[in-house]
Order: C-alpha cells, then structure tokens, then sequence
C-alpha cells in the first residue's frame, strides 16, 4: 500500500526517530584520533583524480594510493571499478591491501552501484549479489563500509518509502553477513532519494542496528533540502560525509557534478556544515569527492594536495 504521510507529519516522525538514533553506538570499533586538533579525518575519494596523470602515466589503482599518502590524507575512498581494473590486470586485492596499510591510510568506505532498490525483483536480487561482490572487494582491501545509492530506481517517482525501506534492510543484513555495512545515500539528481527527508525515513524504518547515511554536501543542494536538515542526522549513524562546494552559477535547476569546486571555492554553507556536524557527534571523515574536468587536466598530487588544503582551511575557519 503506497505510504500517505503529509509533509508535516513526515518530517516530525523522521526528526523523533534520528533523535532516538543518536544514542545508538558506532557499527565498528573505537574512532581514530582526528587530524591536528580537527573534529574530522580527512579522505580522498580517487573520483577527484581519475582522469589526472601521475608520473606521466593516467592514475589507476595503486597510483590512487601513492598520491592519497603524498598529499597527506589518512584515508582512501576507492570506486569498485578501479578496482576491477586493477584485477583485470592482473593484481591481487591482498597486494593492494598491503600497499595502503604500508602507506599509512585507511579504506573508509568505496563506490560501488548495486541496485538493491530496483522495482523489478529479479533485478534486486541481482543486485544484492553485485552488492556482496562488492563488499567482498572491500573487505578484502581492508575496509568496512560500502556507498549505496539509489541505482535502479533513479529515474522513478511515487515510490513506497517503506517498501524501500524493507529493500535497505535487506541489504545491511547482507552486510552484517559479509562484514561490510552499506551507507544508504543521497543523490540530489536522482527522482528517489534525493532529499534529506526521504532517506531519513528509510534508514530510520528499516530499523537494522548497522543502518548509516552517506550525504554529500553538493547533492544536498542539489536535491533541494535545507542545509538546516542536517541537524536531524546523528553523528553515530554517518561515518563518511562527502565534502565539495559549488558555485552560484550554474543554478540549482541545472547544475550537474561537473560544476563541483575545492572547498571554500563557492557558495556552500561549509562554515554551518561543518558545525552541525560537529554538534551532532560527527567524528568521522570528510571524503573529498569531485569530478570536476578542469581537475582532471592537472596533476593528479597537486590536485589531491590542494583539494586538502582548501578543505583543511574551511574546517579551520568553521572554528575560528
């Protein structure tokens, strides 16, 4: 039966119920100690850097990790397709495993695009294996969390939030199986999934204990919620938040991942993002994830270096 909540009701029952999971403990272990006084670590997702060169060469798996530690990140959001291209070749996920820890980074999550969420069920289930596949990748490089966004049901409206909801649950038990949790996340373009509100609602009734969001500050904006919004997410249930800005123009309507700048470069509320975050419990890391072509003609250290730099200096001012 399709869910009939008002606008009202809805946003009031997702705001008592993430208050009540800001008592829930964290899905892993003890938190890292963050950077130099910050509230947060910082990560590198390698999506800012895959079309850059690297040594006169285009940036592939391993060179994702020689910049990342270069530029001084603590972490590594590897996509799953970089990964297939490194066994494609030839590698082995145990070598790469190595390589990152020796490197001194940690895998705070990866990309990947299972559509646990697809309307057809046969397409689900496939789904669900492509998403265990993944997170065997993950678990095998050293990480315990995968992104998952609304694959399959992007292009689709009208949909009952508690039967996603139900297909969200399904998915964290095949991670609690695997030992690899999925973040339930936010895509601004997408027609499901794409405000605050709904993927409040589906994380909270799916009712798993390992349930976690991943939000982005672009696809905030560009869903539509308000940046206030975020006060209603518990710290404890977020791990890695992706950090970017965006400029003014284009607009809202029409601006697309490309137009993602360095931190500080445009026009986000960085300054009040940052300190919800921290209000909220939030002790996780901020990924850095652009896709930005001009980027991508450049080097991919200096670009990863600067994209650091620029993100440490708005965290630094949130709190000045």
């Amino acid at each position: 039966m399709p869910l009939d909540l008002s606008r009202r009701g809805f946003f009031a029952a997702s705001a008592a119920s993430l208050a009540a999971a800001s008592t829930t403990v964290r899905a892993s272990g003890a938190e890292p100690a963050s950077d130099k006084g910050s509230p947060f670590r910082y990560c590198l997702n390698t999506s800012t850097i895959r079309e850059c060169q690297f040594q006169g060469k285009k940036v592939d798996a391993v060179s994702e990790i020689e910049i990342a530690a270069k530029a001084g990140y603590t972490g590594i959001e590897p996509w799953i397709r970089s990964l297939d291209n490194y066994v494609k070749g030839g590698g082995v996920l145990s070598d790469l495993r190595k390589r990152i820890a020796d490197a001194g980074l940690t895998v705070e999550s990866a990309i990947g695009f299972a559509a646990f969420l697809h309307e057809d069920e046969a397409k689900r289930k496939e789904g669900l294996e492509e998403a265990k596949r993944c997170m065997g990748m993950v678990r095998e490089i050293g990480g315990e969390r995968l992104a998952a966004p609304p694959v399959g049901v992007t292009d689709k409206t009208g949909l009952d939030l508690l039967q996603l909801s139900e297909r969200y649950r399904a998915l964290c038990e095949v991670g609690q199986q695997e030992g690899v949790y999925p973040q339930l996340e936010l895509w601004g373009f997408s027609k499901t999934l794409a405000r605050l509100g709904e993927a409040a609602f589906v994380g909270i009734e799916a009712a798993h204990p390992k349930a976690c969001f991943l939000l982005d500050v672009y696809h905030i904006y560009k869903g539509g919620s308000d940046f206030e919004g975020l006060n209603m997410f518990a710290g404890r249930r977020m791990f890695n938040f992706h950090v970017n800005d965006y400029p003014a123009d284009p607009l809202r309507a029409t601006i697309n991942d490309a137009a993602r700048v360095y931190c500080g470069d445009g026009v986000a509320p960085l300054t009040s993002i940052f300190r919800t975050l921290r209000d909220n419990g939030y002790r996780g890391v901020l990924s850095l994830e652009l896709f930005n072509p001009n980027y991508w003609k450049q080097d991919g250290l200096e670009v990863a270096k600067t994209g650091l730099e620029k993100t440490k200096a708005a965290v630094a001012k949130a709190f000045e």
